[in-house]
């Protein structure tokens, strides 16, 4: 079985928290028995994650030798210019080694999503601007990192593809069963 999930934000990718207070968890959604997470999205992050009961699979999903491209909307502080949108486009230098060139762009509007709890601050004095930016491995918090090497911090990051499996019209929260093979048509 695989499933597409939205998660909210401030989910944890998991079914159990041990911390006190205890933080919401994928366990309150209603979710098929028997799956779990291919991948993960940070608490603070949003959108699509894929659940499966099948250990190939989920492997197939996040190995990063399979180069499954993820794609992610990503608001940033400040507005960007054509050099930080090349260094995305060539790699990033981050602690743990560079990145694979990933497809950077600068989206013209806001994306049509759904309102953010808590939502985003907003300041007057300091722009801000919307990326869309696939990569194809999976390094913990890396858009995050990626965009604060270059000089955009990330305000809000929504994952809305893993290969060809989208996010759709799911909101938040909201879950619905895919073809096996999904990511990989």
């Amino acid at each position: 079985m695989l499933v597409a999930f939205n998660k909210p934000h401030g989910v944890l990718c998991q079914f159990t928290d041990r911390s006190t207070p205890p933080r919401a968890t994928l366990a309150g959604f209603g979710l098929p028995p028997g799956v779990y997470p291919a991948g993960r999205l940070d608490h603070d992050s949003e959108g699509l994650l894929l659940l499966t009961d099948d250990g190939a699979l989920a492997h197939r999903i996040t190995d990063p030798r399979h180069k499954l491209a993820k794609t992610y909307l990503v608001q940033v502080e400040g507005e960007p210019s054509d050099e930080q949108l090349a260094r995305l486009r060539t790699g990033v230098d981050l602690r743990d080694g560079r990145t694979r060139p990933a497809q950077a762009r600068m989206l013209d509007a806001p994306p049509p999503l759904w309102p953010r709890e808590p939502p985003v601050r907003v300041r007057r004095t300091v722009p801000d601007a919307w990326l869309e930016l696939v990569i194809r491995e999976g390094r913990n918090r890396q858009v995050r990192r990626m965009t604060a090497a270059v000089g955009l911090p990330t305000l809000r990051l929504v994952r809305i593809g893993i290969g060809a499996a989208g996010l759709g019209t799911l909101a938040p929260g909201q879950w619905c069963p895919l073809a096996h093979g999904a990511p990989f048509s």
